[in-house]
């Protein structure tokens, strides 16, 4: 076994591996962009290498940098993660060139999987069923339209290089075919470096299954049954489990032995997954899945096939890259419960999903275990204080459960994640906890258009609690501060001899500017409007009784900021500072604004053209996915302050329409 390894990656799997291997006895190398210096990561690891600056082809993809931090350290392997180059069998090379052993397949079954289209043709060669579509070099925009006319509307443009969703486009009619073509194509090459593509049928009610697999040294292969990675927003997963619901155990056998059978047509070694599309319009059926691609890398939603079988899967990638045979055949292996997983990120579930950046000035998880079994375990690799910042994919954490069924799980699942806190950054947060309630997926009804066809009711927020305000002018008035002397006129701050305190307050929230004005007398608060409440705190454990209603709630302050949690959502206002003058400029009608970091991938427009609400203006790409902005109305184009290839930060103005007198 080895006695050290470096692990090529950052933030949560980083932590993940590290933690497995302490248990293991084994030393760990982080390594580090100068924008992740103070991370979790760097932290945990028993030796740390700087090795570049934050865009990641500097650094998490410089392989000469990570392979030379391995031999200076004395490492004997290396870890790749997922993501970054964990799938780059030009760096598995390199990295057995240098005498190291690559903790993950062969260069050359990689190399097998890597592009889609020569994937699929292996497959099909193999036996393991293929989705319809056209899989072949020819990548004329006419041909591949003439094929897709052939296949028959609706079809998916993929990226033959692609993975996470990137480079696929759903085209519904021919009108469409050529743009989203040339979309698929442009971010392929910003992400892949490869423009090519394949055409394939859109299965119209798609379940999106995949079977883990593991194989050793000496050819033996097994599958670790399946997950459900269903819930999906643009094509990219949402919230995990495993097994699949409506899953048959006479599909389950002839799916696992495809899987199997894939891994063993290219010579397979360690932890990887086969996915499939399945047609769930008349149930999960033997004849109803077909291979889509295979994952060269353990996933990130392995925790919930850890759950259910017991096993550790970091531990059996290090064994096997050891030369350690498995420790189990299939007949060993078995289901135990439910589990499920829910990808936690700073994004804006209200703007098509944008990455969102920024502090987490508040990062509270519900107890649990971290990187480690349990009925409740959550992955982060990042802690409150730490920056999301626009280099790197902005994941805060991997909440994960295990119950005895499926409806057990989901009550857990339910309940953790309204019992997460996060302030300084938006996040995805309360639309996990509403799609954990929603009726359909609670019933096992789920394929992969559930959070589309739902999202408006999946996006619904609760309005503000109107005591939300008067708690937080109360903690901004330092009502609730404990007394630091013996005089007894400290014991209560909102106490008078001859009537009640007064306290006004301006704020801002959501809502807007407001006053509020209030009259304190010891936990008794009367707002200017007649309501009542008495509240108390202990901590950051608020307690509000309002006619008899009592309703618990936790809140904290930090700097000029008031966050109130109930339910997992969270509720804030901030404080003017009375010194600066408030800019009560906003975007509105007349102006489209970046509505986060990015580079400009195209513009659509020029200065002088006439345009109409909802006509696309350009495509900002961040964290190389890209985003269409619109006209927020009719109008005549006035002036365009970028050009094609600009960075941008968030909040530029980026193109103005003639303002409209009318």
């Amino acid at each position: 076994m080895f006695t050290k390894i470096l692990i090529a990656n950052r933030g949560e799997i980083t932590c993940r591996v590290i933690v497995t291997a302490r248990r293991m006895g084994i030393k760990t190398v982080a390594v580090y962009s100068d924008a992740d210096a103070g991370a979790l990561h760097v932290q945990m690891a028993d030796e740390a290498v700087r090795i570049g600056p934050p865009a990641v082809a500097e650094s998490y993809l410089n392989g000469t940098a990570i392979i030379d931090a391995a031999l200076k350290t004395g490492a004997q392997a290396i870890h790749p993660g997922y993501g970054f180059l964990s799938e780059n069998p030009e760096f598995v090379e390199a990295v057995e060139k240098a005498g190291l052993v690559f903790i993950g397949p062969p260069p050359d079954a990689i190399r097998a999987m890597g592009l889609k289209d020569f994937a699929k043709a292996r497959m099909e060669s193999a036996g393991v069923p293929v989705v319809p579509g056209y899989h072949g070099p020819v990548q004329d925009a006419d041909f591949l339209a003439e094929q897709a006319r052939k296949i028959g509307y609706p079809v998916l443009i993929k990226a033959r290089a692609g993975g996470g969703g990137k480079g696929m486009r759903l085209v519904e009619k021919p009108d469409d075919f050529a743009s989203a073509l040339e979309s698929a194509q442009r971010e392929g090459t910003k992400s892949f470096g490869d423009a090519a593509v394949l055409v394939e049928k859109y299965v119209a009610s798609p379940r999106h299954i995949e079977m883990q697999i593991f194989a050793d040294n000496a050819g033996h292969v097994v599958h670790l049954f399946e997950r459900d990675c269903s819930l999906q927003r643009r094509h990219q997963k949402v919230i995990e489990e495993a097994p699949a619901p409506g899953m048959t155990q006479e599909m389950r056998h002839v799916m696992g032995e495809a899987a199997i059978e894939a891994a063993r047509a290219i010579g397979y070694r360690g932890a990887g997954t086969i996915e499939f599309i399945a047609d769930s319009s008349r149930g999960l059926r033997p004849d109803g899945f077909w291979f889509m691609e295979m994952n060269t890398r353990l996933q990130v939603e392995h925790p919930v096939s850890e759950a259910i079988t017991g096993l550790d899967f970091v531990e059996l990638q290090l064994r096997v890259a050891a030369g350690e045979p498995l420790p189990f055949t299939q007949q060993d292996l078995s289901i135990t419960g439910h589990a499920f997983e829910a990808r936690l990120y700073a994004e804006d579930p209200a703007t098509g999903f944008l990455p969102a950046t920024g502090k987490l000035d508040h990062l509270k998880f519900p107890e649990a275990a971290k990187f480690e079994q349990a009925s409740l375990r959550i992955d982060s690799g990042v802690r409150a204080g730490d920056t999301i910042t626009p280099w790197y994919d902005p994941m805060i954490a991997k909440v994960i459960v295990h119950g005895q069924d499926r409806e057990d799980a989901l009550h857990k699942l339910a309940d953790a994640l309204t019992s997460v806190e996060i302030a300084g950054t938006v996040t995805n947060l309360t639309f996990l906890a509403a799609l954990s309630r929603h009726d359909g997926f609670r019933r096992g009804q789920i394929d992969t258009g559930l959070i589309g066809r739902d999202l408006t009711q999946l996006l619904e927020q609760p309005p503000a609690p109107a005591f939300g305000a008067v708690v937080a002018a109360m903690m901004f008035g330092e009502m609730f501060d404990s007394p630091t002397g013996r005089d007894p006129f400290d014991l209560t701050k909102g106490f008078r001899l001859w009537g009640p305190a007064e306290l006004h307050v301006t704020l801002n929230s959501v809502n807007g500017r407001e006053a509020v004005d209030l009259m304190i007398n010891g936990a008794m608060v009367e707002t200017a409007d007649g309501a009542t409440y008495r509240i108390t705190k202990n901590g950051d454990d608020i307690t509000i009784d309002e006619n008899g209603y009592r309703q618990r709630l936790r809140a904290v302050r930090i700097d000029e900021a008031v966050h109130l949690f109930i339910d997992g959502h969270v509720f804030s206002w901030t404080r003017p500072d009375a010194l600066t003058r408030i800019d009560e400029t906003h975007v509105g009608s007349d102006t489209v604004a970046a509505p986060m970091p990015g580079l400009v991938a195209k513009l659509f427009v020029s200065r002088g053209q006439a345009v109409s609400k909802g006509d696309a203006l350009l495509v900002l790409e961040a964290m190389k996915m890209e985003h269409a902005l619109s006209a927020p109305r009719d109008g005549v184009v006035q002036e365009i302050n970028v050009a094609a290839g600009q960075q941008v930060a968030h909040g530029d103005t980026l193109i103005a329409l003639e303002t409209d007198h009318g």
